[in-house]
């Protein structure tokens, strides 16, 4: 989930753990693929 502060945008995990923060939304959404990608991948195994 990516939410807006004062700072730019952050990504916080479901269980509310903060994946860094980020100035343009853009980035935050890259990050965020990043993130289900690797979940992913874990999965798959």
């Amino acid at each position: 989930m990516i939410r807006k502060v004062k700072e730019g945008y952050r990504v916080v995990a479901e269980s509310g753990r903060n994946m860094g923060t980020y100035k343009t939304k853009e980035e935050a959404e890259r990050r965020l693929r990043q993130i289900e990608m690797f979940k992913h991948m874990k999965n798959k195994k």
